[in-house]
C-alpha cells in the first residue's frame, strides 16, 4: 500500500475534495502527472481535463477541471481549479457551451498570440468532450 498524503481540490464555488489519498493524476499543461506522497515541490498550471483521485479507502473518483493551478509539496497537493465538477455530474450542454464560447474567442482573436491560445483551449475542450462523454 502506498503512503497517504493530503489532497484538496478547490473551485471558486466549493471544496470538492479534502482527504488522504494514495495518488492523484493531474492534467498539467506540460503533460499529465501522477502525484504521490513525498513528491518534489512543484507548482504547475492545469489544462482542461480529468483529475483522478485514488483515495486510501474506496474506489477512484474522477473530476473534470477547466484550468487552474496545482501546488504540490512532499506533504500534500492542492489543486485550485477555475471550475471543477465530478465526472458523473458533467453536463453535456455545459461542455457544448464552453466549446462554442471558445470558438467565438478564436473568431474574435486579434493577434497571433491570442489566436494560438484560443486554438489550444478549443482543442483541449474538444479532446475533453471526446474523453468523458459518450458518443
Amino acid at each position: 500500500m502506498a503512503e497517504a498524503f493530503k489532497f484538496e481540490l478547490v473551485s471558486p464555488e466549493r471544496l470538492l475534495v479534502s482527504e488522504d489519498v494514495e495518488s492523484v493524476v493531474i492534467p498539467g499543461t506540460e503533460g499529465e502527472m501522477t502525484v504521490m506522497a513525498n513528491h518534489a515541490p512543484v507548482m504547475s498550471t492545469i489544462k482542461p481535463g480529468v483529475v483522478t483521485v485514488n483515495p486510501v479507502s474506496g474506489s477512484p473518483e474522477r473530476y473534470v477541471v477547466f484550468g487552474g493551478f496545482a501546488d504540490i509539496l512532499p506533504s500534500g497537493c492542492t489543486l485550485l481549479a477555475e471550475s471543477a465538477v465530478p465526472v458523473k455530474d458533467i453536463d453535456k450542454a455545459d461542455i457544448a457551451r464552453r466549446i462554442q464560447e471558445a470558438r467565438e474567442d478564436l473568431a474574435d482573436a486579434k493577434d497571433h498570440a491570442s489566436r494560438t491560445k484560443a486554438e489550444e483551449f478549443l482543442q483541449q475542450l474538444t479532446t475533453l468532450e471526446g474523453a468523458i462523454l459518450p458518443a
